[in-house]
Formats: C-alpha cells, structure tokens, sequence
C-alpha cells in the first residue's frame, strides 16, 4: 500500500516485539476489579494479523497491522466481537513504551479508553498466539 502525504505508512502484520498476550493493567474508564471479572484482562496480538482482548464483560477479536507513526512503529487494529451478549466494534491502536504496550480503543458510537498492558510469560499464557481461538469462559 503506497502512503499518501501526511498519513501514517501501513506496513505489514505485527512484527515480534508486539506478537504475544499481554495482561491489561491500566485501563482509563474501568477499574482493575472490571478489567478482571470474567479472567485476567487481556490483549493477544498473533502472527498473520490476528488477535484478541478480553476484558470485563467484553471479548473481541482483532485484525492487525504495523505501522509506521512519527513516534515509531505501532500497531493499529480493527475488533468485532461482544460486550455481555450486545455485539460491539471499533478501533484502537498500541505501542511499546519501555517494555509496556500503551494504548487505546475507540468503540463505535460507545465509550474509548486508554490502557496500559504488561507482557505475560509464556508458561502463564491462557490463550495461543499463533492462531486465533475463542476465549473459554464458563457458566
């Protein structure tokens, strides 16, 4: 994709550094108790583009890709998914920030909040990152 002047260059899927679960530590709107009702508050970026978060009553899926921002690389994404049994979408963005994943998510015609996320070790990841899957929740 050729960048028109004064946009953002898109480039290709999320590249390593971004590639994996991180655990939502921080969001601006909602408190650590919401973040953590249904399980830890996450956000999966997978290679190929992919990806999910999950946090509160709220689980998406995401579709990724790298870009280039004048503060660096980050990655910008689209998500579908649910917010209790209500279908939801939007958008969002995230970058690297010593060590930490900042960012935000804009819901369509809803609420938007910014959010910080740390890596979480591989032997503690719930979810594969190599492929999508939908999060396991019991009732």
């Amino acid at each position: 994709m050729i960048a028109k002047a004064g946009m953002a260059a898109r480039t290709k899927k999320p590249s390593p550094p971004f590639i994996g679960q991180w655990r939502i530590v921080e969001m601006e709107q909602w408190d650590q108790e919401f973040i953590d009702l249904e399980g830890r508050g996450h956000i999966t970026f997978a290679k190929g583009g992919s990806g999910s978060f999950h946090f509160g009553a709220v689980e998406c899926q995401l579709d990724c890709c790298l870009e280039e921002s004048p503060d660096g690389q980050r990655v910008q994404f689209s998500f579908d998914g649910h917010d209790e049994m209500d279908p939801t979408r939007g958008r969002g963005w995230a970058a690297l920030k010593d060590g930490e994943l900042h960012g935000h998510l804009y819901f369509h015609l809803g609420d938007d909040s910014s959010f910080r996320a740390v890596p979480v070790p591989r032997s503690n990841r719930t979810v594969e990152t190599d492929a999508p899957q939908a999060s396991r929740r019991s009732r």
